[in-house]
């Protein structure tokens, strides 16, 4: 009887913090010390966990908690917030899942491609997501995707997501073959230097593109306006740039404000229409940690998620896209 509370209690945890996922087993032990102290607690838990679909990060067991929760503090001691390789894959399971519970519950027979973004995040973080199933990885920087590039297998397929200086384009094609998509293109200048580099290093299949769109209007937000400014160059892309392949619109919507997926979704309608391209070939890339499964439900065929896989970002050094 008297655990009856610190089971509602740890199922709460379970559920709304997603331990592994966020890196708050040392939240969890806080709340319910009882988890990292007694073999009871996890044979409690279990059944509880399998039904919220968790079960992984419980099957590390009373040791398994333990030591990632002592990882934890150590990290926050330290002003480190990496994660360790097990709970980045185990965060990656757990996000795959939601997806995908997301998916369903909007009507949706196949889930959004879930894009790891992995900027500033060592290797070894990166290859524990791989090894959980992850091939997409989404890198903001393009000195650091020309470093991480030719290290991860060849089977990774790389997305840059992050702002894109037309003068390092070339560099970005040359260096990284299994780059399938630049989403962050907001300019004919930097659709021209694209499809040049492509050219220049005779690319065999056209790049992947998208159109960044600013569904927020700040002047924080790199990105063309919605509607008629996305079309222009949308058009641009299809009608001058062969050896690129427009694959849909991105945005970075303003924190909390879900109204930029329904206006991204009404952008990719116009641009399908007066291009006379089905909308289902225009892809939705929009949601983050923090609104991935509004943006599933509003549409989005791609997410871009950080932290809740790797842990929140550090930045040891200034760095440039």
């Amino acid at each position: 009887q008297h655990w009856s509370a610190d089971r509602d209690s740890c199922c709460a945890v379970v559920l709304q913090r997603q331990i592994a996922v966020e890196a708050s087993t040392a939240s969890v032990v806080a709340k319910c010390p009882r988890v990292a102290s007694s073999h009871r607690s996890m044979r409690l838990l279990a059944p509880l966990a399998a039904a919220c679909s968790v079960l992984q990060p419980i099957r590390y067991g009373v040791a398994g908690v333990r030591r990632l929760t002592m990882d934890a503090s150590a990290s926050a001691s330290t002003g480190d917030s990496l994660l360790q390789p097990e709970a980045v894959a185990l965060g990656y399971s757990s996000v795959l899942e939601r997806c995908q519970a997301a998916a369903a519950a909007a009507g949706v027979e196949t889930g959004p491609r879930l894009v790891a973004v992995s900027k500033t995040k060592p290797l070894e973080l990166l290859q524990a997501a791989y090894d959980a199933g992850c091939r997409d990885f989404g890198e903001n920087y393009a000195q650091e995707l020309l470093e991480k590039g030719p290290a991860m297998p060849e089977d990774v397929c790389w997305r840059f997501i992050g702002h894109l200086q037309s003068n390092k384009a070339k560099a970005l094609v040359e260096g990284v073959p299994n780059l399938v998509c630049v989403e962050t293109v907001d300019s004919e200048k930097l659709a021209r230097k694209l499809h040049s580099a492509c050219e220049s290093v005779g690319r065999d299949s056209p790049l992947g593109i998208m159109v960044q769109v600013n569904t927020s209007g700040e002047d924080s937000k790199s990105g063309v306006a919605p509607l008629e400014g996305a079309l222009a160059l949308c058009r641009f892309v299809t009608q001058e740039c062969p050896k690129l392949h427009l694959d849909g619109l991105m945005t970075i919507g303003a924190v909390g404000d879900v109204s930029a997926f329904d206006v991204l979704a009404q952008t990719r309608d116009l641009v399908a229409n007066e291009l006379a391209i089905d909308s289902s070939e225009l892809e939705l890339s929009m949601g983050m940690s923090s609104d991935f499964e509004d943006a599933i439900k509003a549409g989005s065929t791609s997410v871009r998620v950080g932290s809740s896989i790797f842990g929140a970002r550090s930045y040891p050094n200034n760095k440039s896209a």
